[in-house]
């Protein structure tokens, strides 16, 4: 059949080419973990791609970030917005970070390439990557105690790095001088050029095939089967109104002021509004989150509540509204720092899909951790060759009907992993010393939360700048149906010297030889009382090291002599 001869669309074809450019995203972001220098990214995984539409919607995306494939939207969008795609090349490339243009966070900087075809654009391909350092107070540029986005590195609105395949060497060389590791940086600058490469030639060899103006009516229609697939999922929840409210520890500047992110879902039929009107106002601290963040929470929560059976693209999103105050810890005023963004982001989409516990209990578990610890150290090795390494840590999810709480994942809108040991001994001058599942931490409950995880690390050499973003070590991860709240986090610093330094969730500190950091992440809610567990699982935990043999006995009732009959 010739495609690009016929006036309908061929169902069987439809389909080929909504799996083919999922594969296409998919490779896009497999391109750029391969082709990555930093740590951060080839082995935390802190990177996304998507393929756009000319109109700026998500044509598909791959299996990464929510976080990011989410900012990615109004990204492209504002790109769009300054540079309409009749004024575009074959061979241009868009660089941009800007929290207040679109972007999420500096170290979040995104690449964006038109893709043209028989002469005529036709999408174009996108890859953001959380770079190691791109400035400011500290090593990492994640500062827990910034008070403004100037002191949280370089800021990049929508530029082009090049120009029909000309690159803009000024600008490279003003990225180079701003940033602490610049042949890493630009290298992993290269790595997103690649993927965006790889997304460009393949939409070019399925144009190849099934025609320019075939794949447009394509692209039409599938986010039009999304988005009608979304609509008529939502009209199965009840109509109405949907709270929950949550909280941050605090704001890294006010230690002792929790922040609150309160949600409000609306269903009116096939429509779905987010009115976050009653969360804290912004705050002093770097926890301020401009709206692309609100808006991945919304998109992830939508795609939790809707269904894996719906293709994922910019249809799904349709339907989404927001109402974020001016002002307020979910739509700040610049300058606000906002390096934090991502503990508010994921405690955003942990209340977005909450508020819909007691109506959708099959897909809504109860509180996750949602606690992605980041760890950031830095420093000189004995050569004098700097260093910069981040740990991205996880917490335990919440338990739901039927199930256990999975240990150390990451939930809600990010998707990363941990360093491995030796990666990060590679790269610093620390040394592991212990590392495995947190006992006692998983709310107890019929079903128990997911555990979080212990690691404990040692200075071998010099000194390093430490920075510790940790959340839950004061507002726990609640259980739900008689279950009971997970464990909350803890961190400590002993020093060489004997003394010890219990951190309040955040801290900017130096850490200097033989000094010792002891991390404790939080666990996930439990579901259900837990006198109700079965005497097997509380056993099989207790042999597992996941719960204790005092808690067994005292919270769950379990006596491991029972008495016969």
């Amino acid at each position: 059949m010739d495609h690009r001869a016929s006036n309908k669309l061929d169902p069987i074809a439809v389909e080929v080419i909504r799996n083919k450019l999922e594969g296409i995203a998919n490779e896009m972001q497999h391109s750029l973990l391969r082709s990555a220098f930093s740590p951060i990214v080839k082995e935390g995984l802190d990177a996304s791609a998507s393929l756009f539409t000319l109109d700026g919607e998500t044509l598909a995306q791959s299996i990464a970030i929510p976080i990011h494939l989410g900012t990615l939207i109004p990204i492209v969008g504002e790109i769009l917005k300054r540079n309409p795609i009749e004024t575009l090349a074959d061979g241009d490339i868009f660089i941009m970070n800007d929290p207040y243009l679109g972007g999420t966070h500096l170290p979040d900087i995104a690449l964006v390439v038109p893709i043209f075809a028989d002469g005529r654009a036709l999408g174009l391909s996108a890859a953001m990557v959380h770079h190691q350092d791109v400035g400011g107070m500290t090593p990492g540029s994640v500062p827990t105690n910034a008070t403004e986005i100037f002191q949280e590195g370089i800021r990049i609105p929508p530029l082009k790095l090049a120009s029909a395949g000309r690159f803009d060497e000024n600008l490279r060389e003003i990225l180079r001088l701003n940033v602490r590791l610049p042949e890493e940086f630009m290298g992993d600058i290269n790595s997103q050029i690649a993927a965006c490469n790889v997304g460009r030639r393949r939409l070019q060899e399925l144009c190849a095939n099934y025609g320019h103006a075939f794949l447009l009516t394509v692209f039409d229609a599938l986010l039009d089967r999304s988005e009608i697939m979304t609509r008529a999922a939502l009209s199965r929840i009840p109509s109405g109104e949907y709270r929950y409210t949550d909280y941050l520890d605090n704001d890294g500047i006010n230690i002792d002021q929790r922040i609150q992110i309160s949600v409000t879902a609306i269903i009116d039929g096939g429509e779905i509004t987010f009115d976050l009107d009653q969360s804290s106002e912004q705050v002093d601290g770097p926890f301020n989150c401009v709206p692309s963040g609100s808006l991945s929470a919304a998109c992830f929560a939508v795609r939790v509540l809707t269904g894996s059976d719906i293709p994922t693209n910019g249809g799904c999103f349709r339907p989404i509204h927001l109402k974020l105050p001016e002002g307020s810890i979910v739509n700040p005023t610049e300058p606000a720092p906002v390096n934090a963004r991502t503990s508010t982001i994921k405690r955003i989409a942990g209340c977005m899909v909450s508020a819909f516990r007691e109506v959708l209990p099959e897909k809504v578990t109860a509180d996750s951790a949602s606690e992605m610890l980041i760890l950031q150290f830095g420093g000189q090795h004995a050569n004098g060759r700097r260093f910069v390494v981040g740990e991205l840590i996880a917490s335990g999810s919440g338990a739901g009907i039927g199930s256990d709480g999975i240990d150390v994942i990451e939930t809600d809108a990010s998707n990363c992993m941990n360093l491995p040991v030796e990666a990060l001994e590679l790269e610093a001058p620390i040394r592991v010393l212990r590392f495995g599942l947190r006992t006692d931490s998983g709310g107890p409950g019929e079903f128990r939360g997911g555990l979080g995880v212990y690691r404990e690390y040692q200075v071998l050499d010099g000194k390093i700048k430490l920075t510790h973003r940790g959340e839950r070590h004061f507002c726990a991860a609640r259980g739900c149906r008689g279950g009971l709240q997970g464990a909350r986090s803890y961190s400590v610093i002993r020093r060489a010297s004997g003394t010890e330094e219990v951190i309040p969730s955040k801290i900017v500190t130096e850490l200097r030889e033989n000094d010792r950091l002891i991390i404790e992440t939080a666990g996930g809610g439990g579901f259900g009382s837990p006198s109700k567990r079965f005497r097997e699982r509380v056993l099989a935990d207790v042999r597992d090291g996941k719960i204790s043999e005092e808690s067994a006995a005292e919270v769950y009732e379990y006596d491991p002599d029972p008495p016969t009959v």
